[in-house]
């Protein structure tokens, strides 16, 4: 039996994964095998460039804790794995899809994103999506558009009560 000031050390890490994943808007789970140690500080530099970070914690660790907040990731935490979490629903996947593609044997194996659990495909498809500055930059553009297009026509439309 485990001595009382071991189960709070635990407990300690355990309440630090519930607040990183009650706090952080996605969270990943990745396979981290094969990186160098080089590797995992450039991936670390690049996470915090867009508001995220990453831990790698004991996977019973992260189970009880998973298991606390009634999410289930048991299968997924076989092996290896480190606890990417960030603000930004996108930025954690894409740098860590970024990273993974000049670095293969990083493996990304679940996420929580807003909430809900995210398997490979879903993370697949987060990575796709444009970032939040691109969809506003996408959405200024187009609100742009509309008041070129609505001054041009009152503008034409001026020009013909004019010559009437």
């Amino acid at each position: 039996m485990a001595s009382e000031k071991i189960l709070k050390q635990k407990q300690v890490v355990i309440d630090e994964i519930k607040a990183h994943v009650h706090d952080s808007v996605s969270v990943v789970l990745f396979d981290y095998r094969g990186l160098t140690d080089y590797d995992t500080k450039q991936l670390r530099r690049k996470l915090r460039e867009n508001n995220s970070d990453y831990k790698v914690y004991k996977n019973t660790l992260m189970a009880r804790a998973f298991n606390d907040m009634n999410i289930d990731l048991n299968a997924e935490l076989k092996g290896p794995s480190a606890f990417a979490y960030g603000m930004d629903q996108v930025a954690t996947v894409k740098v860590l899809t970024e990273f993974k593609k000049d670095h293969p044997a990083l493996e990304l194996k679940v996420g929580i994103i807003d909430g809900e659990k995210a398997d490979q495909a879903k993370l697949a498809e987060y990575a796709s999506l444009p970032s939040r500055e691109g969809l506003l930059t996408m959405l200024a553009g187009g609100m742009i558009g509309l008041a070129r297009d609505l001054s041009i026509c009152l503008d034409l439309y001026a020009k013909q009560k004019e010559e009437n």
